[in-house]
């Protein structure tokens, strides 16, 4: 059968031999659905080889084609001057999602950008920590541009003379209808460089588009089970004994903990590192983490790649840096073998052959002023601009290696990716603290192939404290992160309940989590995303702001006339919409269809405007009309490798319902080898009208982590 698929796949590749020929420029669908063009001379390095990117081809063979989405005669590229323009058709009512990992906007159609690694500083202008070169249109397409450069971005912001929709002109006088910015009919961008690659992906709907980019750049992540726990990250400076005694803490008082974060403390000198540890507050680190692994707790540290001169391969690794420096610290030339052989090579010996199960990426980013400048040079000759531009996705690709090789999955923290990073075990993380930005950014995150975390550090008052937590329990890592703060799940007593709840529910759930991250890696369906993407809400570009609307005849107007920006997709099924300190009502936009209480399966509204007012203790979470739900019991550690649990089957709404649950032994990558399962779900009305739930047996020869079966219909 394997054969006969590899000769299928062969036949049908060979099959798309699809060309768009256009102002000299020819696409090639070199995948279903997925078109690319090359103009002008393109660096030889770029996005997509910088992350070795491999497609997922069976997955988008699965997907199947598309018709080309744009007006091949409304495209234009030009190379000018050593620049590449590129001009892409808009129509009107069409918006744009993307141009990387925003924190304040999810339209960006009227942005202007310059797509630029770095630390995020308060605005949405391009500069963040995944500016990833790919936008998503509400029209079902997406173009994704495969450079490592600084892109200018003006999307739909520019009026050309020769414009066929050129706007009519008004007297701003006399006209009250006059506007600043005026209509544009085109994307367009700037590349600095003599050429570029640029995809193009088909859709019909935008999550499709969304998917087959994943998927280009080999599907999401699948974590590991324990990377979808809990995890505390302890003070800089702690000692073994005092995370001992963090750990001890946690056990005691039942709250779940996953993995550990040590932060720069663990070092023997930090900013820049050694990559060694301090033998003052680690006196035996094998010893260390050999407990920590026998209490059910992995440990992640703390690194950033700029090695100090004390550091033990410093003088063999100072002729492979860059010709600056970061904190003082040399910076590797990862693109070379030999300095990732001498820079990794000290995280196997030291770290990953002992027993550390990840790492924490930190500063890959930015601010300009302790980064590596522009005129610095490396040894590969790759500049700095695209060094910058790349280093993230170099420090996650390398680092992902020595786990992958011990086969053994690993998730992380990382400040910086960009295009083609989908497939890395890494959650970007920033120093930003701002919640309803951090829930934006967990939206457009969908949107940039990346993951985000909402992470908690610390909180003016116990509500802000829990209203931070439980948006975080919905998240890609749940995440205390207390290097400065020390605070811990029961630092704020008045809400400690509602926390342990919340936590124990975050572990409760890891069966639905662990699918919706198997379909991220299968099919390339991102787990967290925007409600744009979601089938049945659909949102239009407005000029005006919409006033006197029966929100009877019409529930869509009022969130309409503003991005939805508050609110997000957990999975297939979840709706998830966070309270903010201070609130004690919400409105809640349901797409169409029935939408039902996550928490008591009651009815709670179809394609409606709501306003909730739940209360300290819940986070407004909704289920679809024939919803599924796996569930587990609440432990304190994830499953181990192949460890049997039972299962609840949760059911909402009055509709039939399916679901497909994924299993493997939920540590290693023999789900590469086909060893994994997707069990199927039904729960089916029955003629009496009552419900009546089923699972498929486990394969025979295949994992089976699934003890007993229950079913419980939430909505009465």
């Amino acid at each position: 059968m394997r054969q006969l698929r590899i000769l299928f796949l062969s036949f049908f590749f060979l099959s798309l031999n699809v060309f768009v020929k256009a102002q000299g420029v020819v696409w090639s669908e070199v995948q279903p659905g997925i078109w690319k063009a090359v103009v002008g001379k393109p660096d030889s390095y770029n996005l997509l080889n910088a992350a070795g990117a491999v497609p997922n081809n069976e997955a988008l063979a699965k997907l199947g084609g598309a018709a080309f989405p744009l007006s091949e005669k409304d495209i234009e590229f030009k190379v000018i001057n050593g620049k590449t323009f590129l001009r892409f058709p808009l129509q009107k009512g069409e918006q744009l999602f993307g141009f990387g990992l925003n924190f304040q906007t999810v339209h960006q159609r009227g942005k202007i950008l310059e797509l630029h690694v770095d630390h995020y500083g308060g605005k949405d202008n391009g500069r963040t920590h995944a500016p990833t070169p790919f936008y998503v249109s509400s029209n079902g397409y997406g173009v994704f541009i495969n450079s490592a450069r600084y892109i200018k971005v003006w999307a739909g912001s520019g009026v050309r003379k020769d414009s066929p929709n050129f706007p009519e002109p008004k007297d701003r006088n006399t006209d009250k209808t006059w506007a600043s910015r005026p209509y544009s009919d085109a994307v367009e961008m700037l590349v600095p460089a003599d050429g570029v690659e640029v995809y193009v992906f088909g859709g019909p709907k935008p999550l499709d588009a969304v998917k087959r980019y994943n998927l280009l750049n080999g599907g999401g992540y699948l974590p590991p089970r324990w990377g979808l726990g809990f995890t505390q990250r302890v003070k800089t400076k702690f000692t073994a004994q005092e995370v001992e005694d963090e750990v001890k803490a946690f056990a005691e008082k039942g709250y779940p903990l996953d993995f550990v974060g040590l932060e720069p403390g663990w070092q023997s000198k930090a900013y820049p590192g050694t990559f060694s540890w301090d033998k003052g507050r680690f006196p035996e680190p094998a010893a260390f983490v050999k407990n920590m692994l026998n209490r059910g707790v992995r440990l992640n540290l703390w690194i950033n790649p700029y090695v100090s001169p004390d550091a033990p391969f410093y003088k063999a690794i100072r002729p492979l840096t860059s010709s600056h420096t970061v904190w003082l610290g040399a910076v590797p030339d990862f693109t070379m073998p030999e300095a990732r052989n001498l820079f990794f090579g000290q995280l196997q010996k030291d770290q990953v052959d002992i027993g550390v199960s990840g790492y924490k990426i930190d500063e890959v980013d930015g601010y300009d002023h302790y980064l590596w400048p522009d005129v610095a040079t490396f040894p590969s000759g790759i500049s700095a601009e695209q060094m910058r531009q790349t280093y993230g996705l170099l420090a996650m690709r390398y680092s992902a290696e020595m786990f992958k090789k011990r086969n053994q999955r690993t998730f992380g923290l990382v400040r910086a990716s960009n295009g083609g990073g989908t497939s890395f075990p890494y959650v970007i993380y920033n120093d930003y603290y701002n919640h309803e930005d951090f829930i934006t950014a967990l939206i457009n995150s969908g949107f940039a192939g990346v993951l985000w975390t909402p992470e908690v550090r610390a909180s003016k008052t116990g509500e802000e404290w829990l209203r931070r937590f439980q948006s975080n329990v919905f998240s890609p890592m749940a995440m205390i992160n207390a290097w400065s703060s020390g605070t811990k799940p029961w630092t704020y007593p008045e809400v400690e309940k509602q926390v342990k709840e919340f936590a124990l529910l975050r572990m409760r759930m890891m069966p639905y989590w662990y699918t919706e991250f198997a379909k991220y890696h299968f099919e390339g369906i991102p787990p967290f995303r925007a409600m744009n993407l979601e089938e049945g809400f659909n949102q239009e570009v407005k000029t005006e702001v919409l006033t006197n609307v029966n929100l009877e005849e019409n529930p869509y107007a009022e969130a309409a006339s503003k991005e939805i920006k508050d609110q997000y997709m957990a999975g297939e099924y979840l709706l998830v919409a966070p309270m903010f300190t201070g609130q004690t009502s919400r409105k809640v936009v349901l797409p169409k269809g029935k939408w039902y209480d996550f928490y008591t399966g009651e009815f709670a509204g179809e394609g409606q405007v709501i306003t909730v007012t739940p209360g300290l203790d819940k986070i407004p979470v909704y289920v679809k009309n024939g919803g599924i739900i796996p569930m587990m019991p609440a432990m304190l550690h994830a499953p181990k490798k192949g460890e049997k649990v039972d299962i609840e089957i949760r059911h909402y709404g009055e509709k039939s319902g399916a679901y497909k649950l994924y299993d493997d032994d939920g540590e290693t990558f023999n789900f590469e080898k086909g060893e994994f399962t997707w069990r199927d779900i039904r729960v089916v009305q029955q003629k009496n009208g009552q419900m009546k739930g089923s699972v498929s047996a486990a394969a025979k020869g295949k994992p089976n982590t699934i003890g007993k079966v229950s079913f419980t219909f939430m909505t009465k």
